[in-house]
């Protein structure tokens, strides 16, 4: 066994590599590796495989010299001995990270900033637009997330706008859009600076927070009282009572069956937003609050049970309401106890580094485990989809990264990246004992 990482690959090429890792047969259930079927469950007669590792933190507790066990797509436990067919060994297992805030697959590495789809600039409220049909799955900021393990993000749209559409959870790893969709992410809203900078776009435009506030209420009053007249009406007159497309989704954001991802930095922004809360009974989530420094608002929000997915630490403080960013902020989220996880919001910083910004947690007193919870469970549960990720349990897809040491050491990386049950990633495998993408 190698101290920074073993993994048998199995693919059509029966041949031996260079540096640590073994070459074996065709992959498993013959699909070849990284071939991942995501439709299928890929359970019925699929071989159990487990991989070894020194320490496995699952996301709630963390192990010593244990087996992480999966058959087919999913986990099927923990084990102190191999069961079934052993694939590798690794100094550290976490599970893959998630991104809970990201423009990626719309502003795009590679291309001019005018290429960018984050915003539509046609008008300021926009319920319809979806952040999936601008994803575009050959970005290479994708390769670079899933090679350092970071395998999901949940895409929106940018701030621009007061309402810029639905946000998608995807698979960083997918062929195509559609493959990519895991589950929706609510509806973007922004507060603060960016909607009012945008006068000079197209449609009705605010130039100030008051105006910006004050045209969403307006819209959401008039789909609230469309409503009210609808379910007062009978017979005939209730047929004559017709929603638009746009409509009915701001009647679910109303009924609390979508989630408005409100973009704010500052603690009077978060304050506007509150009121816009009480007084329609939204379901909110506060993205970014990085110019929060002071702890009444978070302790307001966890009062009301409201998390917040926080960052993105480590980015340049490029305008005047994140004039109090600073790292040492995140002491009061933690002292508020309210729920919290963490985004890249790339490309403000990028996905491949979401693993970096835990280390000012690390700093403010957080354990190692702690640390990664706040990139795989915490985030999972805030999205809603720690039914299936999040966590190393039973039940759960098989997505975890193969790390050759400490991921908190500035030497260590991931040798080797799952997801459901397949490699998406090896490091020492590729032409020049390169890195090699096993799903594109």
């Amino acid at each position: 066994m190698f101290g920074h990482g073993t993994i048998e690959r199995r693919t059509r090429d029966a041949k031996p590599a260079t540096g640590n890792l073994l070459w074996g047969s065709l992959g498993r259930q013959g699909t070849g590796c990284g071939s991942i079927d995501y439709k299928g469950e890929r359970l019925k007669g699929a071989p159990m495989n487990c991989v070894f590792a020194k320490t496995i933190y699952t996301g709630r507790r963390v192990l010593s010299n244990a087996y992480l066990v999966f058959t087919g797509p999913k986990i099927s436990g923990t084990a102190a001995s191999a069961k079934g067919r052993r694939e590798g060994d690794f100094d550290v297992i976490t599970p893959a990270f998630i991104d809970a805030h990201s423009h990626i697959g719309m502003e795009r590495a590679g291309e001019p900033s005018s290429e960018g789809e984050a915003n539509d600039q046609i008008d300021s409220i926009l319920a319809l637009p979806d952040a999936l049909d601008s994803i575009q799955m050959d970005d290479t900021g994708l390769r670079d997330a899933v090679e350092m393990g970071v395998l999901y993000s949940c895409v929106v749209p940018g701030s621009g706008n007061i309402i810029g559409g639905h946000a998608a959870v995807i698979r960083n790893y997918a062929p195509t859009s559609t493959a990519a969709l895991i589950s929706r992410g609510g509806m973007k809203a922004a507060f603060g600076y960016n909607p009012r900078s945008t006068h000079r776009w197209k449609g009705k435009r605010p130039s100030t927070r008051m105006g910006a506030v004050a045209l969403l209420r307006s819209r959401l009053d008039e789909v609230q009282q469309k409503v009210a007249k609808y379910n007062q009406a009978r017979g005939a007159k209730k047929q004559e009572i017709t929603f638009s497309a746009e409509e009915k989704v701001l009647q679910d954001l109303l009924a609390g069956k979508l989630r408005m991802r409100a973009h704010v930095h500052k603690i009077d922004d978060i304050a506007a937003l509150l009121r816009l809360v009480d007084d329609f009974k939204i379901q909110a989530t506060v993205e970014h609050a990085m110019d929060v420094h002071r702890p009444e608002i978070f302790q307001e929000l966890r009062r009301r049970k409201i998390p917040v997915v926080y960052g993105p630490l480590d980015a340049f403080a490029y305008k005047v309401e994140l004039k109090h960013e600073n790292w040492r902020n995140v002491r009061n989220l933690l002292a508020s106890r309210v729920e919290f996880g963490l985004m890249t919001d790339h490309p403000v910083t990028l996905a491949r580094q979401l693993l970096l910004q835990t280390r000012w947690f690390l700093r403010a007193g957080l354990s190692k485990q702690q640390a990664i919870e706040l990139i795989s469970r915490k985030n999972a549960q805030i999205l809603g989809i720690d039914d299936r990720l999040g966590t190393l349990e039973s039940g759960k897809w098989a997505s975890f990264i193969g790390w050759n040491g400490d991921p908190f050491d500035l030497a260590s990386y991931p040798v080797a990246v799952y997801a459901e049950g397949s490699v998406v990633f090896a490091d020492g495998v590729g032409p020049q004992d390169g890195p090699a993408l096993f799903y594109s």
